[in-house]
């Protein structure tokens, strides 16, 4: 088995591992990111709405679809990136840097390395993300969607390829933006204890996994939030505006709603984020330093 496929295996558990700890959390994000001001007055409020009048399992609607795409999605991210960290310790063994084995990255080659894989995760996160908030938003008792593959067929025939890309451009920003500070934040922790110890990767505490992704899950979010909230409003908008377009543009979704709704719109939602995001990201770390010990002994 090839590195490549070791590393995408690997990220697919940590991608799966995100999905089932995450997604309760993730639907009362978007429902609030994505509702009218004074629709919820908190994220308790929204959790207590949702468990009262969809039930427990609304709480996992719509997994299906980031449980398959998510799991693609983290796997593309960990093979790009380590694909590029390969690359750079090649570079830095020529170079005489990184260390004996040349893999102690600088900031600079992390940041690249993040990017890329966030441009690549990018192209499947675009469409999973967009089919996932519609069928996190929709009405409980009369939904437009079926499911997953019943959204995609009705957007595909109604507004082409090009419809599953809803927001696409804002996503893109939000990833390349995102994973070269979430891979550089979680990296140079790692090769900090790996330097202080004298150890190998294979050696640290898995629980210094989870704490190192969430501390790099808090960084990603810093980061990217009003940025994501753009995102979940372009793809829960209109197709056209025949049938309820509001946002011309990522531009000029920026610019309605700061009219609209001030500045506090662009953080609405972010309280079950930061409260997801150590879990999430702790046991998408976890997942993938542990599938790839395995994979890789």
């Amino acid at each position: 088995m090839s590195n490549t496929i070791k590393d995408l295996a690997a990220g697919t558990a940590g991608g799966i591992a995100q999905v089932l700890v995450g997604q309760p959390f993730d639907i009362v994000k978007v429902r609030m990111q994505t509702s009218a001001k004074g629709t919820y007055s908190g994220m308790l409020h929204c959790a207590g709405g949702i468990l009262k009048n969809e039930g427990p399992l609304a709480f996992y609607k719509g997994t299906l679809t980031p449980l398959l795409g998510i799991g693609v999605c983290v796997s593309i991210q960990f093979g790009v990136l380590e694909y590029a960290k390969r690359i750079f310790t090649v570079q830095n063994l020529a170079r005489g840097e990184g260390g004996e084995e040349g893999k102690m990255l600088s900031g600079g080659q992390l940041v690249i390395a993040g990017v890329a894989a966030g441009l690549a995760n990018g192209v499947v996160s675009g469409p999973v993300e967009h089919i996932r908030i519609r069928l996190q938003t929709q009405s409980n008792t009369n939904p437009i969607y079926k499911g997953p593959f019943n959204a995609m067929k009705q957007i595909v025939s109604q507004h082409g390829i090009s419809g599953l890309f809803k927001g696409q451009a804002v996503t893109f920003l939000r990833e390349a933006t995102g994973y070269s500070v979430y891979f550089l934040a979680y990296e140079k922790l790692v090769q900090r204890e790996i330097t202080q110890k004298g150890i190998r990767r294979d050696q640290i505490n898995p629980m210094n996994s989870i704490l190192y992704g969430a501390a790099a899950g808090y960084a990603l979010w810093a980061v990217i939030y009003p940025i994501d909230m753009i995102k979940s409003r372009m793809q829960t908008d209109g197709f056209t505006p025949s049938t309820g377009q509001k946002y011309a543009s990522a531009r000029d979704c920026v610019r309605k709603v700061w009219r609209s709704e001030g500045i506090s719109a662009f953080t609405r939602g972010l309280g079950p984020t930061l409260i997801r995001s150590p879990f999430a990201n702790g046991a998408t770390f976890l997942g993938f330093e542990m599938a790839s010990r395995l994979l890789y002994s």
